[in-house]
């Protein structure tokens, strides 16, 4: 049976923080196809592509110029093609209000950007380990932030 690939995507500003999630889920024993994006701009001008194959998770940095991440959760789920993808936010925000809106706003699960190699290889795991199906009907406020 061959393995089946994730597609994954990452819009995140922070050059740093993008080698270091691409690192990270190298080292995950999940296989990964995974596309980054610098800005939300980029992000949505190639989700809404007609050949583009759509990730499974999107992974969307809030605090990004152009176009921030609470924009282009907005847009996800008011796009037909696009609402049914799983949304994490990956932010170094930890404010309430940021959590509080992006639950509202419909995405899937938030993380806190960790401070550690490690931690940061132990999230994206964990995201990718979640049964979506099961987890998204389950919703609530106490699932939805991630811990670690």
């Amino acid at each position: 049976m061959p393995l089946t690939v994730m597609n994954i995507v990452l819009a995140d500003d922070d050059e740093d923080d993008r080698l270091l999630f691409d690192e990270a889920i190298s080292e995950i024993d999940v296989k990964t196809k995974l596309s980054l994006f610098n800005d939300g701009k980029a992000l949505m001008d190639y989700l809404v592509l007609p050949d583009t194959i759509l990730p499974e998770i999107v992974f969307l940095d809030l605090n990004m110029p152009i176009k921030n991440g609470m924009q282009c959760l907005k847009e996800i789920r008011a796009n037909d093609k696009l609402n049914e993808l799983c949304v994490a936010i990956y932010s170094t925000s930890s404010s309430e209000e940021d959590i509080e809106n992006t639950f509202v706003n419909g995405a899937n699960v938030y993380i806190n950007k960790p401070n550690s190699f490690s931690a940061l290889k132990k999230a994206i795991d964990k995201v990718l380990k979640i049964n979506w199906q099961y987890h998204t009907s389950a919703l609530n406020r106490d699932n939805f932030l991630l811990r670690l």
